[in-house]
C-alpha cells in the first residue's frame, strides 16, 4: 500500500509587500507595452477575458478578491510618459476606462471585462490587485501593482462579439554550427530562408542548395522519400562583399488554395537543416532566418533516468517550435493543411510545453470552418474544443461554436441500433451542418494492413462508434457549460444507449475482446485501444482487453500511437506505454533519431511511407503522453482550478517535470521512493499514489505548496 506523508513550508513572519500577480493575459495573450509599440497586441473582442498567475505567500495560498483597472492610453499622452519615465507607476494614468471594484472570488482565469464598450483603433493597458490568504493564517489585504506588471493591448477598426487573437509570426537568426566539406549545418531542421554574406571577385551566378538530409557527406540530391526537401536556388552575386536574402523555391502544392498561407511578411519558407554554396565565392556569414509562432522553450522541462526517453522528449518538444510556423497546426510541409487528429496531438503536446493556448484555439476554429474528410476527424473537433475549455477555463469558444460542434457529434448518422454509420444519412442538410462534403471512416493511415492492424471495414465501424460514444459525453458536458440543459440530457441518454449497443454488437464473449464491426469476427488493436480509451470496457474485462492491446505492440501509425499510449495509461498499463516509447525497433521514435531527424516524422520509417514529411508534429505523441500519462498531471476542473496528480512512471529510477499551466507552474519529482509535488497558488490537486500492481490510491486533496509522499 502506498503511504503518504505531506509536508509544507509555510511562510512565517512578515510577507514582502512587493509580491505581485504575473503573466497578465488578455484573451490568452500575454501582451505588454513593447508589444503595443511594435504593433503586436491586437485584441478583437468587445468583451475580452483577463487572467493572471496568483503569487504565493505561503502554503495553500488562495485569492479571495481582485480589483482590475483598465486605462485608456490613447486618450492622453500617457504612453509617451510611460516610456520616458515621467511618472513612476502605470496606475498614475489619468483616464480610467473601467474599474471592477473589489470582487470577492478566487477566479483568476477567464475574468470578463465588464466596462463601457471598448473603442475601436484604441490602446489600453490594465492591472490587477489581489487579496490573498494562506493556510498558515497569513492574510494580505492587497498585492502590489508595480510598474513592471501590466498588460497592454490595442483594438482594431472593427470589434466582434468574440474573436480569437493571434501573435505575429516571429523570426530568429540561426548561425551555422559547423561547416564540413562545404556543407553548412544549422544543427536542427526549421522552416526558414537564408541570409548570406558573400565575397566575390566578379559579378557571377552561383547555386545555393538547401536540404533536410545528408548522404555521403553532401545534401541528399534525390531522397528516396519524395517529400524530403532538396532545393537548388540560383543566385546572382555582385563583385565585392554583399548580403543576400535567399528564399526557397515556391512549392505549388503546399501554397495552393487548400493550404494555410504564410504571412506576407514571412514570404516563402521551407524546412531545411543544411546548406551548400556552389560557386567561386567566399562565404563571410551564413545564417538561416527561421520562423515560428512565439514559443517559450524554457517553460517546460522533463528529465528521467532513461536517456532514450529524454532524447525522445527533446525531439517532440523541439518539434513544436518549427511546426508552428504558420500560426496554425498543419500536417507538415508537403500539404500544409490542418487535420483534426493532427491538431489534437499538437494541442496536447503544446499544452505539455507552454501555457500559451491561442494557436490551438485558432486551429480549432479554422477546422470548424474547413473540416477534413475522415469521420473520426470530425468527431475529434469536439474533443479539441473540450480540451480548450479544460486548459483555459474560457467557455467563449464553446458558446460561439456550439451549433457547429453539436453537428460534429454526427447524431444525424445515428441508426435505430444506437450506432452511427456513414453509409446512411449523409444528405445535403447534414453535410451543410458540418460544413463539408462526404465523410469516410479512416481508422488509421495508410490502409495497408499494418498501420491499421488488419482492421476489417464494415458499415458499423467499432472505432468510429467508440469515438462517437466519447463525443456524446463531451457534448453533454459542453451543453451543460453553455446552458443547453435539454441537449445535455439528450446527449447523456444517447451515450448510455450507444454504450449498451457497442458492448452488445462488438464484444466477443469467447475471446473477451472487441471485434471491428458487426459483420466480422476480426479484432484489431485499434478497436480495442479505442474501447479502452473511450471508457467502454466493463471493469472486469479491462485486464483481458489491455493484455490484447499490449500484445499487438505498435501495429499502428506513428500518429495512431497517440491513442495507443493514452489507452494504455487509461488502463493503468504505464509499464507497457513506457516500453513502447523507449523501444528501438524500426517502429519507434528512436528510429527517427537514428535516421537523423530533428523534428518528428510522419511515419515510423521511410519504408512505410514513400512521400512522408520529415517535419510532422502529429508524430510527437510522447510530447503529451509524458506529462499527462507517465507523470499523470491533468486538469480536473476548467482552467486547472483543480489538478489530478496520478503518475505511472513504471520502472524509471527517477523522473522530474516542470509543467506550465495558466495558473502557474506545477513541479513534480519521483526519486528514491519519494514523490515531491509543488502546486502553484490558487490551485488544488488530488493526489493519487501508485501501487506496485499498477493501481492507484487516492491520498488527499491539497492546496498550493510543496508536498512529499512516501511511495
Amino acid at each position: 500500500m502506498a503511504v503518504a506523508a505531506s509536508c509544507g513550508n509555510s511562510y512565517l513572519g512578515t510577507v514582502p509587500w512587493n509580491i505581485v500577480p504575473t503573466h497578465l493575459r488578455t484573451d490568452l495573450m500575454e501582451y505588454n507595452l513593447a508589444d503595443l509599440i511594435e504593433g503586436n497586441a491586437q485584441i478583437e473582442s468587445l468583451n475580452p477575458r483577463f487572467s493572471w498567475v496568483v503569487p504565493s505567500i505561503g502554503d495553500n495560498t488562495k485569492q479571495t478578491a481582485y480589483r482590475i483597472q483598465v486605462y485608456d492610453i490613447t486618450a492622453t499622452d500617457s504612453l509617451r510618459r510611460a516610456l520616458y519615465g515621467d511618472y513612476i507607476g502605470i496606475f498614475d494614468l489619468e483616464v480610467v476606462a473601467w474599474t471592477s471594484g473589489w470582487i470577492k472570488t478566487s477566479q483568476n482565469v477567464a475574468v470578463p471585462y465588464e466596462g463601457p464598450l471598448l473603442k475601436t483603433d484604441n490602446k489600453y493597458c490594465w492591472k490587477v490587485q489581489l487579496k490573498l490568504e494562506s493556510y498558515g493564517g497569513i492574510k494580505k489585504e492587497r498585492t502590489d501593482m508595480s510598474t513592471c506588471q501590466y498588460a497592454a493591448f490595442k483594438t482594431p477598426g472593427d470589434l466582434k462579439e468574440y474573436a480569437t487573437p493571434s501573435y505575429r509570426i516571429v523570426s530568429s537568426e540561426d548561425t551555422c554550427l559547423c561547416s564540413v566539406n562545404g556543407v553548412f549545418d544549422f544543427g536542427k531542421d526549421a522552416f526558414g530562408k537564408l541570409e548570406l554574406t558573400l565575397k566575390s571577385a566578379k559579378d557571377d551566378s552561383i547555386m545555393v542548395i538547401i536540404g533536410e538530409r545528408l548522404k555521403d557527406g553532401r545534401i541528399e540530391q534525390t531522397p528516396k522519400v519524395s517529400s524530403v526537401v532538396y532545393d537548388e536556388i540560383p543566385l546572382a552575386v555582385k563583385a565585392g562583399t554583399h548580403t543576400y536574402l535567399v528564399e526557397p523555391t515556391r512549392n505549388e502544392r503546399n501554397t495552393g488554395p487548400m493550404a494555410v498561407p504564410t504571412q506576407d511578411y514571412v514570404g516563402v519558407v521551407a524546412p531545411f537543416r543544411y546548406c551548400e554554396i556552389r560557386g567561386d565565392v567566399t562565404p563571410v556569414k551564413v545564417e538561416r532566418i527561421s520562423y515560428s509562432y512565439p514559443f517559450d522553450e524554457e517553460a517546460a522541462s522533463f528529465r528521467c533516468s532513461n536517456d532514450t526517453l529524454n532524447a525522445i522528449w527533446d525531439l517532440c518538444h523541439y518539434s513544436l517550435k518549427p511546426c508552428s510556423f504558420l500560426g496554425i497546426w498543419v500536417d507538415g510541409n508537403r500539404e500544409r493543411i490542418p487535420y483534426e487528429y493532427d491538431a489534437l496531438i499538437a494541442q496536447l503536446c503544446h499544452y505539455g510545453a507552454d501555457a500559451e493556448y491561442s494557436i490551438d484555439r485558432r486551429t480549432l476554429e479554422w477546422l470548424l470552418e474547413k473540416p477534413t474528410w475522415p469521420t473520426e476527424w470530425i468527431l475529434y473537433a469536439v474533443e479539441i474544443a473540450w480540451n480548450d475549455y479544460l486548459w483555459t477555463g474560457d467557455d467563449r469558444a464553446l458558446k460561439a461554436n456550439y451549433e457547429v460542434l453539436k453537428a460534429h457529434g454526427l447524431d444525424a448518422l445515428r441508426q435505430d441500433n444506437g450506432l452511427i454509420t456513414t453509409k446512411k444519412g449523409q444528405n445535403e442538410e447534414f453535410l451543410a451542418s458540418i460544413r463539408r462534403g462526404t465523410i469516410t471512416d479512416i481508422v488509421d493511415w495508410p490502409h495497408n494492413g499494418i498501420e491499421d492492424d488488419g482492421f476489417v471495414y464494415t458499415d458499423f465501424n467499432a472505432v468510429v462508434n467508440a469515438l462517437y460514444y466519447r463525443t456524446l459525453l463531451r457534448l453533454a458536458d459542453i451543453a451543460a457549460v453553455t446552458g443547453h440543459d435539454e441537449d445535455a440530457a439528450h446527449f447523456t441518454a444517447e451515450a448510455a444507449k450507444t454504450r449498451d449497443a457497442f458492448h452488445y454488437y462488438f464484444f466477443d464473449p469467447e475471446t473477451g475482446v472487441y471485434c471491428d464491426g458487426i459483420d466480422t469476427d476480426h479484432s484489431s488493436l485499434h478497436t480495442n485501444m479505442m474501447a479502452l480509451l473511450c471508457g467502454l470496457v466493463e471493469e472486469e474485462d479491462v485486464p483481458v482487453v489491455a493484455d490484447f492491446v499490449e500484445s499487438r505492440g505498435l501495429n499502428c501509425s506513428i500518429f495512431g500511437a497517440h491513442n495507443l499510449l493514452a489507452a494504455l495509461y487509461a488502463a493503468g498499463r504505464g509499464d507497457a506505454a513506457l516500453k513502447l516509447m523507449t523501444g528501438d525497433g524500426l517502429r519507434s521514435w528512436y528510429n527517427g533519431l537514428r535516421l537523423g531527424t530533428t523534428i518528428t516524422l510522419e511515419a515510423w520509417d521511410d519504408s512505410f511511407k514513400p512521400n512522408q514529411d520529415w517535419n510532422h508534429i502529429a508524430g510527437a505523441a510522447p510530447g503529451n503522453a509524458i506529462p499527462f500519462g507517465l507523470m499523470g498531471i491533468t486538469p480536473a476542473e476548467p482552467g486547472f482550478a483543480r489538478a489530478v496528480i496520478k503518475p505511472q512512471t513504471g520502472n524509471l529510477e527517477w523522473a522530474e517535470i516542470t509543467l506550465p499551466t495558466i495558473r502557474g507552474i506545477i513541479k513534480m519529482k519521483i526519486k528514491d521512493g519519494v514523490m515531491t509535488v509543488t502546486i502553484p497558488a490558487n490551485m488544488t490537486a488530488d493526489i493519487w499514489l501508485p501501487n506496485p500492481d499498477g493501481t492507484h490510491e487516492y491520498v488527499e486533496t491539497v492546496g498550493s505548496g510543496r508536498y512529499e509522499y512516501e511511495l
